[in-house]
């Protein structure tokens, strides 16, 4: 049985607050300009269609919280949960991202940061975080690296490295 020895939750910086509300509203206005001003039906409805699959695309990948387990680290998101075993970590350290931070595919504000990022020093990593001073790296065993964060990543970090170091 998995039993959660801790969950934290991810909080939105306020640059992600002002980009999400910002960018909802202005995806939303000009829908319902479109729904008003129409003259062609199914390019608006096509319109609606796209909307719905970037909000549920943002939706599946959103990070909530982070939470560990006996068995693994999770990454709780609105739709699914993203599970990395503990057997698999090689390494998690305290490191938030940088500036030069360049992203491959995915948000840099909208509802987080989630997707893919390369940084000169980290190289290629996922992200999943609210928060660059809230952000842990966490480093697998095969060479993948992901960024989480949530809102006492250093008691996470150590939770997660006790569990390891088992």
């Amino acid at each position: 049985m998995k039993r959660t020895t801790i969950k934290q939750r991810v909080e939105l910086s306020s640059y992600c607050w002002i980009i999400t509300l910002l960018t909802t509203a202005f995806i939303c206005g000009i829908f319902i300009c479109c729904l008003k001003i129409a003259d062609n039906d199914i390019a608006v409805w096509l319109w609606g269609v796209a909307i719905a699959v970037l909000f549920l695309s943002a939706l599946c990948y959103m990070p909530l919280s982070i939470s560990l387990d006996n068995e693994s680290l999770n990454i709780n998101r609105s739709l699914k949960i993203k599970s990395i075993p503990l057997t698999e970590i090689a390494n998690v350290k305290l490191c938030a991202p940088t500036v030069g931070a360049k992203r491959i595919c995915g948000s840099g504000g909208w509802f987080g940061w989630y997707g893919w990022f390369s940084e000169k020093d980290l190289g290629k990593y996922f992200a999943y975080y609210g928060k660059a001073s809230d952000s842990f790296l966490v480093t697998l065993k095969n060479g993948k690296k992901y960024m989480l964060g949530c809102k006492d990543a250093p008691e996470m970090v150590n939770a997660i490295n006790e569990k390891i170091n088992q």
